[in-house]
Order: structure tokens, then sequence, then C-alpha cells
């Protein structure tokens, strides 16, 4: 393997290790609506970063992750503290606290390690580029100093989820039944807060807080809006984070410019965020457009139905008026219009008017029997004016299924006629 090569793989695997334990955690704070707090713990541990180096003079010993850890856990506790008083809002509380908290922090560094190898940018933009070249041995190996870090909070990442995936579960989604259950939703969310401090803290050095702060945000949220399901959610999360990692580093020279690697992975993650969000197949933008689409032709195609149903009753072959009911365009009318000529529900008579065919009238039979029956249910049941019944029978009338059909006229003891005395149609 050429050197060149032997360094790229290193730098990618320091940052996918990095990334999918960011990934896997931010998962939990998303479906907790915690997810300012992954930036607020962030910032806040900053001080604890400052007194464990001038505890130990080291950026990579175990007290740097336990200072950061203790502030991390004091960040959120501050922040609930302030918020349960009622004084504050919960977003002003994590706003008041991570900013004290980081300033301190600057404080810190800028009076007492000024003359020591801690550089703010570094805590902030990372040295992703230099991580191949800083190594130790390891068993015989020359390794990134930064990868055995990262992979242990990558293990204890996955760890945590292993032992703790039940209670994890019920906390993220119904506190009060984890508390009924017998173990506090607060000791679960403490020990989800030290590990997302410790993890953050040990990428510092080389990956940086801007990315972290990425990773533990946009992987859970690209991943759920794809499934609504926390084991696949994990998976999902995972993927985008790797594949970020990947394509953020072979996408870091463009026209022999070399640009930051962690700013790249990031803008990679956006990409894939802005992706689903457009293309998802349920809760993306386009999936939805068509949803709505397809509602609305199909309320176009019933009230085509049922409004020239209703003018068999009374002799007048007309639905234009009745489609304003419901806002629908002039497009949405004549594709439903052609779309019941080409399936055979409407033909055209002599005149060149549209007429119902027999399966269409069908239809509009069924279409106008919920639709009065609905009336009848509104009229009697939940006592509106009569005068109030149509407009909301007009909308009802289209989500009405079979079952709900009977139901309605059981109740009603199959009324004959609707509050307007217009006959009801038969089954």
């Amino acid at each position: 393997m050429s050197l060149e090569l032997q360094q790229a793989v290193w730098t990618i695997a320091v940052a996918s290790v990095c990334s999918v334990s960011c990934a896997l955690l931010g998962c939990f704070l998303l479906l907790k609506r915690m997810s300012m707090l992954g930036d607020a713990i962030g910032h806040g541990v900053l001080p604890g970063i400052a007194v464990a180096f001038l505890l130990t003079g080291q950026l990579t010993s175990v007290t740097i992750l336990l200072g950061a850890m203790v502030f991390g856990i004091l960040t959120a506790v501050l922040a609930e503290t302030l918020s349960a008083s009622g004084a504050v809002a919960e977003d002003s509380s994590l706003g008041v606290v991570y900013t004290s908290l980081f300033a301190l922090g600057i404080i810190l560094m800028s009076a007492f390690l000024r003359n020591v190898d801690l550089d703010i940018n570094c805590v902030f933009m990372g040295l992703l580029v230099l991580v191949p070249s800083n190594t130790a041995d390891y068993l015989g190996y020359e390794i990134p100093k930064a990868f055995p870090t990262m992979l242990l909070a990558l293990v204890l990442t996955l760890a945590f989820l292993l032992f703790f995936w039940k209670e994890l579960k019920i906390v993220a989604f119904d506190p009060a039944l984890a508390q009924s259950m017998g173990f506090s939703p607060k000791l679960v969310n403490y020990l989800l807060i030290a590990l997302i401090a410790g993890t953050t803290v040990s990428a510092f050095e080389a990956v940086g807080l801007i990315l972290v702060l990425a990773v533990l945000i946009v992987p859970a949220a690209t991943a759920h809006l794809l499934t609504d399901r926390l084991g696949p959610m994990l998976g999902w999360a995972s993927f985008f984070a790797l594949s970020a990692s990947v394509l953020g580093y072979l996408s870091h020279r463009v026209r022999g410019y070399a640009l930051d690697i962690s700013g790249m992975i990031a803008v990679v993650l956006g990409i894939q965020f802005a992706l689903v969000v457009l293309f998802a197949p349920r809760h993306g933008l386009i999936a939805k457009w068509w949803r709505n689409v397809k509602l609305s032709v199909r309320i176009a195609e019933e009230d085509i139905l049922a409004t020239l149903y209703r003018a068999e009753e009374t002799g007048v072959v007309t639905y234009s008026l009745a489609l304003k009911d419901h806002g629908l365009s002039t497009w949405v009318v004549w594709y439903a219009h052609r779309k019941l000529t080409w399936l055979g529900l409407l033909a055209t008579n002599e005149k060149g008017l549209p007429i119902l065919t027999a399966v269409g009238r069908q239809i509009g039979q069924y279409v106008v029997r919920s639709h009065r029956l609905w009336e009848t249910y509104a009229g009697g049941v939940l006592d509106l004016p009569t005068d109030h019944v149509h407009s909301a029978a007009a909308l009802v009338e289209h989500y009405i299924g079979p079952e709900l059909q009977d139901e309605l006229a059981s109740t009603l003891d199959q009324p004959p006629t609707d509050p307007h005395g217009k006959s009801i149609p038969p089954k």
C-alpha cells in the first residue's frame, strides 16, 4: 500500500469512527427533542477541557474525557434547573448556560494556557489532514493517535446502546412510562449526556467541534425522514455518517485546491439531507406534493361523478359550479375529466355533454349517498344547523369508506331523506 493511500485510509477511518458514534447518539437527542443540547454540550465542555489540561498537561488523557463529561452533565443540569424554575424558557436556559460556560472556557484558555499547545482553532476546525502523520506505536503497528481514542468512544457507544436498549427506547418515547417501570429517565439522560460529552471531546483534536455538531444532528435528521422505527433509523444514520466521511474526503481536493476535510464532510451531510428532504418516499417534499396531486384528482373525479348523478336527479347537466367548493384548479378538473373518460366512467351524449356510464353512475351514487348520510348525521346527532351541514359533508364524503357508510346508515335507522329533504340513494 502506497503512503498516499495509507494516509487516505487512516483519515477516512478516523472520520468515519467519529461520525458513526456521534450519529448513533444524535438519534436519541433528536427523538427526545434535545438537538440543541448537543450544541450546548459541545460548547459547554470547554472549561472542563481547560481545567483538565491545566491538571495533566495532555490533550488526550483520560482526565480530559472526565473533565468534559463533568461539564457536559453540568450544562444539562444547569439548563434543566433554570427551565424547571419557570423563570426562563427551555431554549433560553440552554443559551444562557452554554454561552456562559463557553466564555469561561475561553477565559481560562486565554489566561492560563497561552503558552501551551492548545489551539482554539484546532478545537473548532480539527486537524484531519494531519491525523495520518501524528502516529504512535500500538502493539507493533504505527497508527494515528486519534484512532484508538475514537474507536474506544464508538465501542462505548455501542455497548451503551446494547445494555440500555430497552431503557433508551422507553425514555425516548415515553418518559412517564419509564418512571412507572422503576428506572429514572434523568439517570439515563445523564448517562447519554456524559457519553456525548466524552465522544465530543475525544474528537476535538482530530475532526473539530464543527464536524462533531454536524454529525450529532444531520445524519439523525436525515434518517428520521426515511423511517419511523428506531432500529432502521440508527442504521440509516450510521450509513449517512459513514458515506459522508468517505465522500467528504474524496471531494476535498477541487481543481488543485485542498479544502478543509471536516468542512467538506459537513457539506456532504447537508447535501444528503437536502436530497432526502426532496426525494424521501414518505416525508419528502416531492412525495407529499404527489400525494396532494393524487388526492386533488380523486376529489375532482368523485365530485364530477357525484354532480352528474345529482344532475340526473334534477335534469340539469353541469358540474363546474360544484367543483369550486373545493378550490380545485382548472388543470386538475381537466385531467380528472379526461381520466374518467379514459376509464369508461364518463361518456358524451349527442349534444356533446358529459353523461355517466353504468359504472360511473354507481360511483356517483356512492358519493352522494355518503354526502347525504353525513349531512343527516351532522344535523341529527351533532346538532349542526341545517345551513352548516352541506359544506362539512362536501369534504367528509371523500373519506367515508363502505364500513363507515353502513355504520352511519345503521345508526340513523336507514333514513330516506337528508336534512334538506333530498332522497338518500340506496346502497
